[in-house]
């Protein structure tokens, strides 16, 4: 029997389809709205601090004529979470991809850096409260306006290469984000990991709603460290280097089409080779 040929020349159009990105001024949440609005989704860019949604979306209404439509959210509010939902499926009729990327820093950066033995516990529920009690809320709010659309989408959830794999702490001697010595604490490596670990569970549990869920893990992404840290992060590295923020919309924008049609529970790992060692 002849097989059947296809046209797959469109299979990473975006066209009609309604997204969801939190965090979406963040340093890669930003890329990763612009990425999905240009292969042809309706791209609302939520995120705590609205002014920085507002002024990128103009900028990218300037820069490169699309339209992404700011909101204001807090993930780890119920109420937020239940209104920026119905808000979204009140203007547009439905939400067909969610990138479930918002995550957090302690406001207090010397709490967040602390070593293990003195760390915080209520630093560690901040922290916690954000990078994966928000992506339950947002995933059960969207996940259940998905189902009752009856067409099913595509939920993409952003861990780490900390979230598989632990830090190598000497990288860290002599290192600096914007002028203050870092490290990467445990409560982000657990945070992270517990991402993974949702996608997979609501990828199963999901699976016959016609929902896919998957999860991007960006390897270290240039963005302020000193030239310290990039040495060494990128002497770990199989390419040598750290990652710049645009290399991760590729995966995105792949999970979230129907080039990704029978991809679920995934995690796919962007990292330069560094899992791979």
């Amino acid at each position: 029997m002849k097989p059947e040929l296809i046209d797959m020349s469109n299979l990473f159009s975006l066209e009609g389809k309604v997204a969801m990105v939190t965090g979406g001024a963040g340093i890669l949440g930003r890329h990763f709205c612009l990425g999905l609005a240009q292969f042809g989704a309706k791209v609302i860019c939520c995120d705590l601090n609205f002014d920085d949604a507002q002024t990128f979306v103009d900028d990218v209404r300037k820069d490169f004529g699309v339209v992404i439509e700011p909101m204001a959210l807090d993930v780890s509010d119920p109420s937020s979470v239940s209104t920026v939902v119905s808000k979204v499926v009140e203007r547009h009729g439905q939400i067909d991809i969610l990138h479930n990327n918002a995550a957090a820093k302690s406001g207090n950066l010397e709490k967040f850096f602390a070593s293990f033995e003195n760390f915080e516990l209520d630093t560690w529920r901040e922290i916690m409260s954000v990078n994966i009690d928000g992506m339950f809320l947002v995933a059960q709010a969207v996940g259940s306006q998905m189902i009752k659309q009856s067409t099913g989408g595509s939920i993409c959830q952003t861990s780490s290469i900390y979230g598989i794999m632990a830090p190598d702490k000497r990288i860290y001697e002599g290192s600096e984000y914007n002028g203050l010595a870092i490290s990467s604490p445990a409560v982000y490596s657990a945070s992270k990991a517990a991402v993974v670990g949702l996608s997979k569970y609501l990828a199963a549990y999901w699976a016959d709603k016609n929902i896919r869920v998957n999860t991007i893990t960006p390897g270290g992404v240039e963005s302020g460290q000193n030239e310290t840290f990039q040495q060494k992060y990128g002497a770990r590295i199989p390419m040598g280097r750290m990652a710049r923020a645009p290399e991760m919309v590729g995966a995105l924008v792949y999970l979230s089409s129907d080039a990704a049609s029978y991809v679920t529970g995934q995690n796919i790992a962007v990292d330069g080779g560094l899992s791979a060692w």
